[in-house]
């Protein structure tokens, strides 16, 4: 029961891997707010309150305690009022899920602005006002626990997605300046990048036999494989953890590194573009990475 006498609010939690963390912490002993608004993969169309109602019972079946809440993460007010769901229901707030998002691929050239902005209202906007909404009570408590949800495609790259990456590595910033500012009062920020087959993953072409085989190796990772680390993360046992960024993989675990000066050259007279050319760029070219994708990394087989 590492989670015994706290509240945890889990957004887009009315399936998939949202819904695995809260059954997840309600089973460690935390009171959870399911929040969901029952939309579609790409938030259009009309909504339901019946996905996070099954999560909210199935909790209740083994035992915990849930709330549901539909409010949408995407606007300041609504994201204020998921978290006096939290203070109405239970009394306080211990743990933020940042889960919800949505899903708008299309080749940069091709993408809306409509889509841009949908993305990152759902996914960047949206976990800073709940985090926001929850971080006067967290410092005014002197105790608080954020697990952000990023993505490989944001750390590390992947087609078509140019919306989605920029959201989930802005997570990344937002969860370490999170981290930076409310150490002090005890505050803790942390990101996980999942890997699972779930509606999010769905939409993964399998036209050519490399994306097939890439989308197989998804569908072998459940979505529970991640609620581990989100409990652990949002535990008392994980009071020096915070500004990191993992990944949960089937059974691996990650850390990732973050950016950090690789290589550097330097030039007393000071740089002309000639010089950079001639002798900058070929001292530093042995660092640089190359595009890849998120694919091209994690490249084997989980197990």
């Amino acid at each position: 029961m590492m989670l015994a006498g706290k509240v945890a609010v889990v957004t887009g939690a009315g399936g998939g891997i949202g819904r695995e963390i809260a059954l997840a912490m309600a089973l460690a002993g935390a009171k959870v707010v399911v929040n969901d608004i029952g939309a579609s993969l790409t938030g259009q169309g009309p909504t339901s309150a019946t996905p996070g109602e099954q999560t909210v019972q199935i909790i209740a079946q083994r035992g915990g305690e849930a709330v549901l809440n539909t409010e949408s993460v995407s606007a300041w007010d609504s994201a204020q009022k998921i978290v006096q769901a939290a203070l109405s229901a239970f009394g306080r707030i211990d743990i933020v899920v940042n889960n919800a998002g949505i899903l708008r691929d299309q080749i940069f050239h091709k993408m809306s602005v409509e889509d841009w902005r949908a993305v990152i209202d759902v996914h960047l906007n949206g976990t800073f006002y709940v985090s926001r909404a929850a971080a006067e009570h967290f410092r005014k408590q002197g105790s608080g626990a954020f697990v952000h949800m990023t993505s490989t495609s944001g750390l590390i790259g992947n087609f078509g997605q140019a919306n989605y990456s920029a959201a989930k590595l802005g997570i990344a910033a937002l969860s370490k300046s999170i981290a930076l500012d409310m150490q002090r009062f005890g505050v803790r920020s942390n990101c996980i990048a999942p890997f699972a087959w779930s509606r999010m993953t769905s939409s993964i072409p399998a036209e050519t036999e490399a994306e097939k085989a890439r989308v197989a190796r998804l569908q072998q990772m459940t979505p529970d494989k991640n609620a581990p680390l989100a409990v652990y993360l949002a535990s008392d046992a994980a009071k020096d953890v915070t500004g990191q960024i993992f990944a949960a993989r089937m059974n691996e675990i990650f850390v990732f590194s973050q950016p950090r000066p690789a290589r550097s050259t330097h030039r007393g007279e000071g740089w002309t573009p000639e010089a950079i050319a001639e002798t900058a760029m070929p001292a530093l070219r042995s660092a640089f990475l190359p595009l890849d994708r998120s694919g091209d990394v994690f490249s084997w087989d989980p197990v």
